[in-house]
């Protein structure tokens, strides 16, 4: 399957599919890469109105379940809470390409997020 833009909308019910499974969130931001990896059990956003600067998002997306972060030293730690979450802007970018990887492209970096595999 070719790489595709999606709507917002189109990415949330292609992610919702994904509940259960183990999904790689990696997140390329400056020079910054994190890897994480989770176990979906959920997908949920939130707007915020009020918000104390710019750098503060309006909108976030939350991957909830159970993770944890690899480290750059080696090993790797468990999520400080049981959810991951990325700053959504109004121009953010939506693709999908061969059915296991989402990429979303916001002015501050670039998320990847990869299904690792089937638990059915």
């Amino acid at each position: 399957m070719p790489e595709r833009m999606l709507t917002i909308e189109e990415f949330n019910e292609l992610l919702k599919h994904w509940n259960g499974e183990q999904i790689k969130i990696s997140k390329h931001e400056l020079e910054d890469v994190d890897t994480t990896f989770l176990q979906l059990d959920s997908v949920s956003y939130r707007t915020k109105t009020r918000r104390m600067d710019e750098y503060q998002p309006m909108h976030t997306l939350s991957l909830n379940g159970q993770g944890e972060i690899t480290l750059e030293a080696g090993g790797s730690q468990p999520l400080p809470d049981a959810s991951y979450e990325i700053p959504l802007e109004d121009t953010t970018l939506y693709r999908y390409d061969d059915g296991t990887t989402f990429t979303l492209v916001t002015e501050r970096g670039t998320y990847t997020i990869e299904i690792m595999g089937n638990n059915t």
